[in-house]
């Protein structure tokens, strides 16, 4: 038994000793900062903010604490889910309700809008399963497949095509489904805690990230079936993540408080961003130019950062932006606009 101790103490040393050589390697890499290349070229121009940007339409028909929103293809609509057991897709310009889906269990935590031809959405909560509605237009709503393999709660989905779609859950894993057979084609596993989000690159449909309470971000490469970084510097459960529009960078948010940008090339962090209350990030999301990290609290409140700036980043911030704690937001693929949902069983539309 001693020579066993022994062995693992001197394994645990070597691992050690690893870490910090690679932390060494990583850090000899690392360039310039934004910080340094911005203040060489003078002062970065301000961001349009408040009173401008504000909200435009206001969506009412939940009964129940929104959780999770996901814009069409076409920025055209917006679905959106609460625990009042209903998925609900909007018209975005006209607020009008184009469907009403009663789910089976209303402890749904995600959803998402397929982005290629807007024929499908999906959701997914504490029953463990990703379901598939079918919604295309002249025909009734209607699930038409229950993915089933995780052995914890769904806690995010995102479609890749209308074949494909990608889960992540409590159980520390993501899954790549092939839906028509209702298939797990692929296990993704490394994370050490339960996996909050994923998002998928803009540039690479095989490239996506998570982000994990294990205070880490992974990137994933679907056709190599392992991780391919993994990003640190959190210092609490990192509860959403976002990639940069040119997909050569992510955003996370974590309950420390902070948003931070890490670059895929650089692999390291860029920039953070502190905020001065009290509460943790649920949700982040880039602006079409990636100028803007926007970001939602656990409180009411909302923010959006410069992402050019170290010095005074907070572009500017919306105070009580619902009356209960901010769960989700992002961008329309048009960057025309942003949108938040809320406990206070409001989704609201930004710009």
């Amino acid at each position: 038994m001693a020579d066993v101790a022994s062995r693992i103490t001197a394994a645990k040393a070597e691992v050690e000793s690893l870490k910090s050589k690679i932390e060494e390697v990583r850090n000899s890499k690392k360039g310039k900062s934004i910080g340094s290349l911005t203040a060489k070229r003078g002062d970065v121009g301000g961001i349009r903010g408040p009173p401008s940007f504000k909200v435009r339409r206001l969506l009412k028909g939940h009964f129940g604490k929104v959780y999770a929103l996901h814009w069409s293809g076409d920025s055209q609509n917006i679905v959106s889910a609460s625990q009042d057991g209903k998925l609900i897709v909007w018209n975005s310009t006209t607020t009008t309700k184009l469907r009403a889906i009663p789910l089976r269990s209303s402890w749904v935590m995600t959803c998402a809008y397929e982005q290629s031809k807007g024929n499908f959405v999906a959701c997914g909560g504490l029953d463990n399963l990703c379901s598939i509605y079918n919604i295309t237009e002249g025909t009734q709503a209607k699930s038409v497949k229950e993915l089933a393999s995780h052995d914890g709660y769904i806690s995010c989905c995102r479609f890749i095509d209308e074949k494909n779609i990608i889960t992540s859950s409590g159980d520390s894993s993501c899954i790549f489904w092939d839906i028509e057979r209702g298939d797990a084609l692929t296990t993704f596993t490394g994370h050490g805690g339960d996996v909050m989000s994923i998002s998928l690159s803009p540039k690479d449909k095989n490239v996506f990230v998570s982000s994990s309470i294990d205070g880490t971000a992974k990137i994933w490469d679907i056709r190599e079936s392992k991780c391919v970084q993994t990003h640190v510097g959190h210092t609490a459960d990192v509860n959403a993540v976002s990639f940069f529009p040119d997909g050569n960078a992510i955003g996370t948010g974590s309950d420390d408080r902070t948003c931070r940008i890490f670059d895929m090339r650089a692999y390291g962090e860029v920039n953070s961003f502190l905020s001065s209350g009290t509460s943790g990030v649920t949700s982040v999301d880039f602006s079409k130019s990636g100028r803007i990290l926007f970001s939602a609290y656990n409180d009411t409140n909302m923010a959006a950062w410069d992402t050019l700036k170290t010095k005074a980043p907070l572009a500017f911030q919306m105070q009580q932006a619902h009356t209960d704690k901010v769960s989700t937001l992002g961008v329309s693929p048009d960057g025309e606009g942003m949108c938040s949902g809320s406990w206070d069983t409001y989704v609201k539309i930004w710009a």
